[in-house]
């Protein structure tokens, strides 16, 4: 059963659009990112004009967080101060992002750069996080102590501006939260992706938030930012296909709610290592797509009539 994608302009199996909604709503829930890391390259792969995928992928992504925020809310596993931080510096990071994403558009070359975003973002968080968890498994497995020690700081510690955020039971700067959330920002605009796969990270290991805090937060700011991109790329680029998001959308909002339950069930390190693996897989296949040949090539050159 075909739909024809009015902006995108292109017709596409309605059953595949539901089906990738969902797998990355699941993935969305389980691991607290947005997913747009994987939803905006697979929206590529199937032929999806790159800036309609990342317009339109920050459409959806507000529905699969708006789901799994619910979940980790009714778990009180949410931080909302700490969203709140984060969300400020996300909404300035994707004003500035936005504005990028026009000017790149009119030059020509927004499709290169959103490809290259991936590689480069994707390699070096996936590769990272894959070092770090595998060695937190190694050392679980001897029997050692894992985690952060009582009283144990880091330079984030000396920053002025501190605020006490109870639910994380951290007393930090805001700074660092506020750069996390600029930063992610930027990239919800120019790549159509939530952020998550940054976000997560650097709360775990920069602001040394408890894990089962961390997701729920991600998803907050992730939900009220991708929405504000959402309405932007809209009014300033008009790239947000609303039948695309549609159909992705009733498959993101049943996945989510199954991810966070398989999520809970699993440790910290497994999931950060599941989502490094994932993060690397997605990367490398953009790089394949960046330095192969295309199946159909073409040349430009005069025509003699």
């Amino acid at each position: 059963m075909q739909v024809y994608l009015p902006i995108a302009e292109l017709s596409v199996n309605i059953l595949l659009l539901v089906a990738m909604g969902g797998g990355v709503g699941f993935l969305s829930g389980m691991f607290g990112v947005g997913g747009g890391f994987l939803m905006t390259p697979l929206l590529i792969f199937t032929g999806i004009p790159p800036a309609v995928a990342v317009a339109t992928e920050a459409n959806q992504i507000v529905a699969s967080s708006a789901a799994g925020v619910g979940a980790h809310w009714r778990r009180k596993a949410v931080d909302f101060k700490m969203g709140g931080v984060l969300l400020v510096g996300g909404l300035i990071g994707s004003s500035i992002g936005i504005w990028l994403f026009r000017y790149l558009r009119e030059l020509g070359q927004i499709d290169l750069i959103i490809s290259l975003s991936y590689v480069v973002f994707l390699g070096a968080i996936g590769g990272l996080m894959l070092i770090e968890s595998l060695g937190a498994m190694r050392s679980k497995s001897k029997g050692a102590t894992l985690g952060r020690r009582p009283g144990q700081h880091n330079w984030v510690h000396g920053l002025p501006l501190k605020m006490r955020f109870h639910r994380s039971r951290l007393y930090i700067s805001a700074i660092p939260p506020l750069a996390i959330g600029f930063l992610v920002g930027i990239l919800a605009s120019i790549m159509g992706v939530g952020g998550g796969f940054i976000m997560v990270p650097a709360m775990i290991y920069l602001l040394r938030m408890p894990t089962n805090v961390v997701i729920g937060t991600s998803l907050f700011q992730i939900l009220f930012v991708t929405a504000f991109v959402t309405v932007l790329h809209a009014v300033a680029n008009q790239t947000v296909d609303m039948v695309l998001a549609f159909f992705l959308l009733i498959g993101s909002v049943v996945g989510v709610q199954f991810g966070v339950r398989v999520g809970a069930r699993l440790r910290s390190e497994q999931l950060r290592a599941l989502l490094a693996l994932l993060v690397l897989f997605v990367c490398i296949r953009l790089a394949l797509g960046l330095v192969t040949e295309p199946t159909n090539p073409f040349s430009l050159g005069a025509v003699f009539h």
